[in-house]
């Protein structure tokens, strides 16, 4: 299996998002043409914010993305032994929503155990042009199941654990992310885990993507939905400052 680039993550970053990035760098361009020549206060100290933002969106976020997908721990899967400590697995189910980076590489790090990948992606409600961006470069793998997020085509207590990672965000309301929890519990057999990975609306993600942390959502708001599930957490860390690692097991 070809293995990850060093930036291939923040690479990815840019060409799932290169409008916002595009108009960033445009910005920053027409405002250092502007703050040399002009006289005036008040547009030197506009273009002095229009340059500061700029620089803060493709300095910061780049920087903080390079430092996640590329640089931590996400991708050398250190944080799964972490999660999947104790737990004999013989089946797994990875659940993407339209974008899946991640399963081929985790499953080999699992070994020969049962795998099933399970693509989220509602066509009507996840309407965002990055995400079809990443549908067209970034076709699911062979043998993905379409899978409604509150009906999986997959039978009750089949697997030792469940996936989430960085994608079960894209379920927009409390009631879809609480359905998501409840097929996610039908489908674990007893005593086993249920590994959710996100980003959250936190104090980090503001400070790191701006209002884009707005994407995400708050820890309280994940709590909520697994407990209607009847989920309880086992543990819970981060990899690195932007990112947490929720492991659930049913009640």
């Amino acid at each position: 299996m070809k293995r990850r680039g060093e930036w291939q993550g923040m690479v990815t970053i840019v060409r799932l998002n290169w409008p916002y990035y595009l108009v960033a760098g445009i910005t920053l361009i027409a405002t250092l043409s502007g703050i040399l020549p002009s006289q005036s206060i008040g547009v030197r100290l506009m273009c002095g914010v229009a340059l500061a933002g700029s620089i803060y969106f493709l300095v910061g976020s780049l920087g903080v993305s390079h430092l996640i997908y590329d640089r931590s721990d996400l991708y050398r899967f250190g944080w799964v032994d972490r999660a999947l400590r104790g737990l004999q697995v013989n089946d797994a189910i990875f659940c993407h929503s339209g974008f899946d980076e991640m399963s081929l590489e985790l499953r080999e790090k699992l070994g020969n155990i049962g795998w099933q990948n399970l693509d989220h992606f509602d066509q009507g409600q996840m309407t965002e042009a990055s995400i079809r961006r990443a549908r067209r470069r970034y076709p699911p793998v062979e043998g993905t199941l379409p899978a409604p997020h509150g009906h999986w085509p997959i039978s009750a207590d089949a697997a030792d654990v469940i996936f989430g990672v960085l994608a079960i965000h894209e379920l927009r309301s409390d009631p879809q992310r609480a359905a998501w929890f409840a097929e996610a519990r039908r489908c674990l057999r007893s005593g086993g885990r249920l590994i959710l990975v996100e980003h959250l609306r936190d104090a980090a993600n503001l400070l790191a993507f701006g209002p884009g942390f707005l994407h995400f959502h708050s820890r309280g708001s994940w709590r909520r939905a697994w407990e209607s599930a009847r989920f309880r957490p086992l543990d819970e860390f981060r990899i690195t400052p932007w990112v947490r690692v929720f492991v659930l097991t049913p009640k």
